[in-house]
């Protein structure tokens, strides 16, 4: 499933099945928190991947119309973010199912946000070993900045542990710089080391 707000040019690709319990979901809804508060807007799409109905079309030709929809809004967006809880030590497989289907042309320089998370601290190469090698073959421009979470981390009740939180944030500065709402950090480090 996938719902809307009043800017979809940012597309959230959740691949957790578990929306209403979700350590995933409630990170993405912190790090939105962050976006707004540094003035990058509330409006996202959340395209709940493993909720597609037809998701297991074989190939793009045999899409269904709400599966082509997603696929769309995730080929014309203007920042994506990928959050995904790991299972076995990598993404579930009807996430990298949906991702197969997209053009690979489609990705070429659109900035993608990393988030994921698991079950310990184990998995935290999830990160830099799965998702950013599959985003960097479409080319995408990756944010720099990946956060990965455990349940000990992003709390039922919406607290996030400090560190944690930070990152949120980082991540949230680079998604509004990358949509072009404010300047690059780079340019705050430099003039606080003077």
């Amino acid at each position: 499933m996938a719902h809307a707000s009043s800017a979809p040019g940012i597309v959230v690709l959740s691949a957790s099945p578990n929306v209403a319990t979700s350590t995933t979901r409630r990170a993405v809804s912190r790090l939105f928190d962050h976006v707004a508060a540094q003035g990058g807007g509330t409006g996202h799409r959340i395209i709940d991947v493993p909720l597609l109905p037809g998701l297991a079309a074989p190939d793009r030709a045999s899409a269904g119309p709400e599966l082509e929809a997603a696929l769309r809004a995730t080929e014309t967006a203007s920042l994506i973010l990928a959050a995904t809880p790991v299972y076995k030590g990598s993404y579930p497989g009807l996430f990298k199912h949906f991702v197969d289907l997209l053009d690979y042309r489609a990705l070429v320089g659109v900035p993608v946000g990393l988030l994921a998370s698991g079950g310990s601290d184990r998995h935290a190469l999830v990160i830099e070993h799965q998702l950013r090698p599959l985003f960097s073959f479409f080319q995408a421009q990756v944010l720099a900045t990946g956060v990965f979470v455990t349940s000990r981390h992003v709390e039922a009740d919406g607290r996030v542990e400090a560190e944690i939180d930070e990152r949120l944030r980082r991540l949230a500065h680079e998604i509004v710089v990358a949509l072009g709402y404010a300047p690059a950090l780079t340019a705050h480090r430099v003039r606080d080391a003077a």
